[in-house]
């Protein structure tokens, strides 16, 4: 029987043929959690009397979302999770590492995986031809301790893309437009499946981009065949003998399959406060702007850091205007110091700071003010999302984002890019 890949995988991983609909029982490759769910997941394990995991090397706990740590509560959070790491054997990923979902497809996950994390944005692994999903604290912390989840098989979304992007138009460009297109629910409890000749065209940092964002239309998780773009990635990582075929029957069946042509595509962007709320840069051009905002899992990877400085060499942020700087993971952070990327980002007049998601969650580190407008490379503009409700956030590509500021205003990368 024909299947999709998020079928293939938790049928293998249950044991039993997972078609969409049913319930399975399955093993899974990784627990995650972050600093801000990982405690509470350690106190339900506490009070379940199950202070344990399945196996300490595949239960991961990253201190990434306050790092360093701005306030003393968030320090005593870190120090909870640093001790049960040191009685149960887990791992911990501490403040200098990154953010949790890049460290994961920077080392630990491979096709085939199944990754369960106490973290929305754990479908960015799916580009990995991986099941990756968020859930609960709780529910991940029994994953932790029993080293097994139960999952309803999702229905799949294929999403076809064809053709060749314009200068100027980028994977986030992409993606919020098929959140536009589906909204922010209309993919609830689904699989994305992200394919055709522009999907296999793109890099490994682009795929990344597309799983991460796939929640943000409700789906369980985000998914990409692998072929020899993602065998080469795996090889540079150090785990080349990970890598496997993982991709859909042919004949797979699909709840519905959005065909887009990837000409057709405009720089994108999500205004305030959902991330569905998304038109062309074109239309809003010319919106003031406070802060700008290039980093997190979604868009903080070298290209988009190489991306941002092509734009900015050589030039001067625009006055009143705050542009912050926040590469994904030390990995690569050490990248864009060694080519000069970071040199050139600064002179520009950036600020640099931690790796982490500080700003991305508005714990610190950029915080807005009453009545400020960040453009942001991140997934997500809720109300309050950086740290104040009073302050609204617009989403683009880091193209869109680096020639804003410049401009001090929205502006579309297309101008300079012809």
């Amino acid at each position: 029987m024909s299947m999709t890949i998020a079928e293939k995988i938790l049928s293998e991983k249950s044991g039993c043929e997972a078609r969409s609909g049913r319930i399975v029982i399955c093993n899974i490759s990784w627990a995650i959690a972050q600093d801000g769910t990982g405690p509470l997941a350690i106190r339900r394990l506490q009070e379940a009397g199950l202070a344990k995991v399945f196996d300490p090397k595949r239960v991961i706990f990253f201190i990434d979302h306050a790092a360093p740590s701005p306030r003393k509560e968030l320090s005593n959070a870190h120090l909870q999770i640093r001790s049960f790491a040191k009685e149960t054997g887990a791992r911990v990923s501490d403040i200098q590492e990154g953010v949790c979902h890049q460290r994961m497809v920077e080392e630990f996950v491979s096709p085939g995986d199944l990754l369960i994390g106490a973290d929305s944005h754990t479908c960015t692994s799916g580009a990995l031809g991986a099941f990756s999903t968020g859930m609960g604290s709780t529910d991940v912390a029994i994953g932790m301790a029993l080293g097994k989840v139960w999952l309803k098989v999702p229905p799949t979304i294929r999403i076809e893309v064809r053709g060749d992007f314009r200068p100027g138009v980028y994977a986030k460009d992409l993606i919020l437009s098929v959140i536009g297109q589906l909204t922010a629910d209309g993919a609830t409890y689904k699989a994305l499946e992200f394919g055709g000749p522009t999907i296999s065209a793109m890099s490994m940092s682009d795929r990344f981009t597309l799983c991460n964002m796939a929640v943000e239309a409700g789906a369980k998780t985000g998914l990409i065949a692998t072929d020899e773009i993602t065998r080469e990635y795996l090889v540079k990582q150090g785990r080349g003998e990970q890598f496997r075929e993982i991709a859909p029957d042919p004949d797979a069946e699909y709840e519905q399959v959005l065909t887009i042509q990837a000409e057709e595509i405009e720089p994108m962007i999500a205004l305030p406060h959902t991330v569905d709320n998304v038109q062309p840069v074109q239309k809003v051009a010319g919106t003031k702007i406070q802060q700008v905002f290039i980093g997190t899992c979604t868009n903080g990877r070298l290209e988009d850091l190489e991306i941002a400085a092509r734009i900015l060499d050589g030039q001067q942020v625009a006055p009143n205007v705050r542009l912050i700087i926040t590469p994904a993971s030390r990995a690569i952070y050490l990248k864009a110091i060694q080519q000069g990327i970071i040199e050139k980002l600064i002179r520009a007049g950036a600020v640099v700071t931690a790796t982490g998601c500080g700003p991305c969650v508005g714990i610190h580190q950029g915080i807005l003010g009453d009545g400020e407008v960040c453009l942001s490379t991140q997934n997500r503009n809720f109300l309050g999302r950086m740290g104040n409700p009073e302050g609204s956030i617009y989403l683009s590509s880091p193209a869109t984002a680096a020639y804003s500021a410049l401009k001090g205003e929205i502006a579309d990368p297309r101008e300079i890019m012809k």
